[in-house]
C-alpha cells in the first residue's frame, strides 16, 4: 500500500479509520473532483467496500463532502462498471 494514497477518517463512533485512495477524477458534466476510496473491509458476499466523496483538490487539507444527486451517483456508477470491465478482461 502507498503510504501517499492512505488518509484517516474518524467514524460516527470516534475510531480512526485507515482508508485508501484508489483513484481520482474531475467530472466535466458538474465541474467537481471526486475520490473513490476503500477501508479495505468486505461485505458479505466479499466484495471490497468502496466509497465515494467530492473534494477540492485546490485545498491545503482535503475535507470530503458527500454526493447527494443521483446523476453523481451514476455518473460514478458508469466510471466504476466500466474500470470493472476492464480489468475483468485484463484477467482473461
Amino acid at each position: 500500500m502507498n503510504k501517499e494514497n492512505v488518509f484517516k477518517i474518524v467514524d460516527d463512533e470516534g475510531k480512526e479509520i485507515e482508508c485508501e485512495v484508489l483513484f481520482t477524477f474531475e467530472s466535466d458534466e458538474t465541474g467537481k473532483n471526486y475520490m473513490i476510496y476503500t477501508d479495505n473491509t468486505t461485505d458479505d458476499e466479499g466484495n471490497t467496500k468502496v466509497y465515494a466523496s467530492i473534494f477540492d483538490p485546490e485545498k491545503e487539507t482535503t475535507t470530503l463532502e458527500p454526493i447527494e444527486t443521483e446523476k453523481e451517483w451514476k455518473i460514478i456508477e458508469n466510471i466504476l462498471e466500466s474500470l470493472q470491465e476492464k480489468e475483468e478482461k485484463s484477467e482473461q
